[in-house]
């Protein structure tokens, strides 16, 4: 005899396993550490200071 589920928790069920992997994609796509983040910023800084550097006035 088959099983019997209660098809509102199946539903929620599969929301929630959507909703996780979703969630890893975007940690994927989006997520960097905090050093990455610093390193970027300063290699962005130094850039930017060399464009100054170089301006004349």
């Amino acid at each position: 005899m088959a099983e019997i589920i209660n098809l509102n928790k199946a539903r929620k069920a599969k929301a929630r396993a959507a909703a996780v992997d979703n969630a890893n994609a975007n940690r994927a796509k989006f997520g960097r550490t905090k050093a990455e983040r610093a390193r970027d910023n300063a290699a962005r800084s130094r850039a930017e200071k060399a464009i100054d550097d170089a301006k004349l006035d």
